[in-house]
């Protein structure tokens, strides 16, 4: 077996089993509101609390420069046993909301120290076909982080503290994965010093900053589709009681199809530019936000669990496409900062996303709230022919040479 391939495996199963600590509440949520006697809205309250965790998290983590300064291997380590600790915590029985959304806060925090890190460490490891290899690694976050919903619909009589306990085992079977066979990757070049100015001298690039939008308009779509996923079900449900729905298990199918749409944009990297790829899905993804409220009206389930699984797919897809453009157009130096602020930025707008919608869902009685997600698509969309114009006119004024490789 290649070396190389061998490597890959590792870090994609690694990233798969910590990042399923991402939406374990949300796979348990109606038995923490009868546990705890929380309200019913504190969905966004729970995911909004990891959500910000993460933010500060890779806040804190791009200003010193922890991926760049020291071993990504250990820092994934140690961030995923911590994720794993603060998980684990809301089994206690004396939990209350304050304290849930603290939990949930420092679990999203130490997760800054597992995604974009895990990124970097491929990013380190492979130049080559960069696309491809990120497309198996967010591909693994995708199925980590529709996992707990899997759990929760495996369980059968077990408590529900199964599937938290079960998530921070595998956190930590993850990291001590990534600790134990993956070291740092050949094409690591570190950072010895503190640059407090990290931040601001990656985004002096023109051609990283349209990356980074484009991203940050992908993300406005992305978490908040994964919360209402379940909300979704229930709603089809509610509208056709004929209908049996088995929510978690659904649920898992439709966030975890997009681990393979991202495996599968990968590879489409390697034959097209990635640019037109990543365009292609916010298009698609747009589209199935702009129809989403009259596929509740569908008759057939299997017809609205097939949408789902389409956008499920698209809403997903483009995600390594971005981040492959990102740690390509960084300074080497800062590739793990460049990939955990954009990380930072795109997950402070999942946090305004996942409350508008939320807001939106409280005061209209349809599912016509539903379209205010396409504002993400669009945005990215005209970041990408934005950017697209800018490349092509490179190409007419330095005789056919492009400034950005595309793979």
């Amino acid at each position: 077996m290649n070396s190389k391939k061998y490597i890959l495996h590792i870090i994609v199963i690694a990233q798969f089993l910590c990042t399923s600590l991402w939406f374990a509440s949300n796979a348990v949520m109606p038995e923490l509101i009868n546990s705890f006697s929380l309200e019913n809205n504190v969905l966004s309250y729970l995911t909004s609390s990891v959500q910000l965790g993460f933010i500060i998290g890779t806040l804190v983590f791009a200003l010193l420069s922890i991926a760049d300064r020291f071993s990504p291997v250990q820092v994934f380590f140690a961030c995923g046993v911590l994720g794993a600790v603060f998980n684990g915590g809301m089994t206690w029985a004396g939990n209350t909301l304050e304290t849930l959304v603290v939990l949930r806060f420092l679990t999203g925090f130490f997760l800054a120290g597992i995604y974009p890190v895990g990124m970097k460490i491929a990013a380190d490891y492979y130049k080559q076909g960069l696309g491809k290899s990120l497309g198996f690694l967010v591909g693994a976050l995708v199925l980590g982080t529709a996992l707990p919903h899997l759990l929760k619909g495996a369980k059968g009589d077990l408590p529900w503290e199964f599937v938290i306990m079960t998530t921070s085992l595998l956190a930590v079977i993850g990291g001590g994965s990534m600790y134990l066979f993956v070291g740092d990757g050949p094409y690591r070049t570190s950072s010895q010093k503190l640059q407090l100015s990290a931040i601001s001298q990656v985004f002096k690039n023109k051609e990283f900053r349209k990356s980074a939008f484009g991203y940050f308009g992908h993300m406005w779509e992305l978490y908040t589709f994964w919360a209402l996923v379940p909300a979704m079900l229930q709603a089809y449900n509610l509208m056709h009681p004929q209908v049996t729905i088995n929510i978690p298990v659904y649920s898992f199918l439709v966030i975890g199809i997009g681990s393979l749409a991202c495996i599968l944009s990968g590879y489409l990297s390697l034959r097209f530019k990635v640019r037109k790829v990543a365009l292609l899905a916010l298009l698609f993804s747009g589209f199935c936000c702009l129809i989403s409220p009259m596929m509740f009206t569908v008759g057939s389930f299997l017809t609205f669990f097939l949408f789902l699984l389409f956008w499920g797919m698209t809403v997903i897809a483009d995600s390594p496409l971005f981040s492959t453009i990102v740690a390509q157009t960084a300074p080497p130096a800062l590739k793990g900062t460049a990939l955990t602020i954009v990380n930072c930025i795109g997950f402070l707008i999942t946090i305004i996303s996942i409350q508008c919608i939320q807001y939106l869902s409280e005061n209209t009685d349809s599912m016509q709230y539903l379209i205010g997600l396409v504002i993400g698509p669009v945005l990215g969309l005209i970041a990408l022919i934005d950017r697209s114009e800018e490349v092509q006119t490179n190409r007419i004024s330095k005789s056919g040479k492009s400034t950005i490789t595309g793979n």
